[in-house]
């Protein structure tokens, strides 16, 4: 689907309050075009819908103008440079990058991956970076968000809704 296209049912999606399919949208094409800084801006703004500064964070990271809660919050979650290469989802060399502060950005993270490591890495290779993943993710210590509560009551309602359908079904069964 062209990238225009695409952009136009991002924007009907989160018009209609269908946040989660634009979120995904969007990843796929920070995938696609993981050079285009304003779709990774557009991301971030999803993902301050939900309340997570840390992903807002991930996504603005390239950004001059980016908040520092939230790129604070993306260091704290994402602790080692391995797994910040991970997550940015960049690929190919730094200097693809649109501003001079992005290459930056993207140099400093895989300096400080190959020193941590201590050999080169490289974006679109992986197994160079691997050693720097081995860090397990540790949930977050911050406060709930009003997105995750609203996501686990979703979840809770969703499993009472077919709880209560399969009472009915087997009560149904022995009338």
């Amino acid at each position: 689907m062209p990238l225009r296209e695409t952009l136009a049912r991002i924007d009907a999606d989160l018009a209609a309050g269908r946040v989660p399919v634009a979120r995904q949208r969007l990843r796929g094409l920070v995938s696609s075009f993981p050079y285009d800084l304003t779709l990774r801006r557009r991301l971030a703004e999803v993902y301050r819908l939900y309340g997570d500064a840390a992903e807002a964070g991930r996504w603005m990271y390239l950004e001059e103008d980016r908040d520092a809660d939230e790129t604070a919050a993306f260091e704290a979650r994402y602790r080692s440079p391995g797994q910040r290469m991970k997550v940015l989802a960049w690929r190919g060399p730094e200097t693809l990058a649109a501003t001079a502060f992005a290459e930056g950005q993207l140099v400093a993270v895989r300096t400080a991956c190959a020193e941590q490591l201590g050999h080169p890495v490289d974006w679109d290779d992986p197994a160079t970076y691997r050693d720097g993943l081995e860090e397990q993710y540790e949930a977050s210590s911050e406060p709930w968000t009003v997105g995750g509560v609203l996501a686990g009551v979703g979840c809770l309602v969703g499993a009472l809704a077919f709880l209560a359908i399969w009472v009915n079904g087997v009560v149904a069964l022995f009338d």
